[in-house]
């Protein structure tokens, strides 16, 4: 017999039944007691930024070539 009332523990349940689930998440009390915060960790660099990605290819055009250990020659 095929239930037709998803498991909202289900993996696949937001899949099956969206609208019960998007339902059973505004019921619930334990993530309406969540603390939430808002990260935006692209609106500011905190590493900052040495060169560009041309001086860096071109740092490692001019290294040293590798010799060829190759038994052929």
């Amino acid at each position: 017999m095929l239930n037709t009332t998803p498991n909202l523990a289900d993996p696949f349940a937001m899949l099956i039944a969206p609208e019960q689930v998007m339902s059973a998440i505004e019921r619930s009390d334990r993530l309406a007691r969540l603390q939430r915060r808002v990260y935006r960790p692209l609106d500011r660099p905190w590493i900052p930024v040495r060169g560009s990605a041309a001086d860096f290819d071109s740092e490692i055009d001019v290294e040293m070539d590798v010799p060829d250990l190759s038994d052929e020659a």
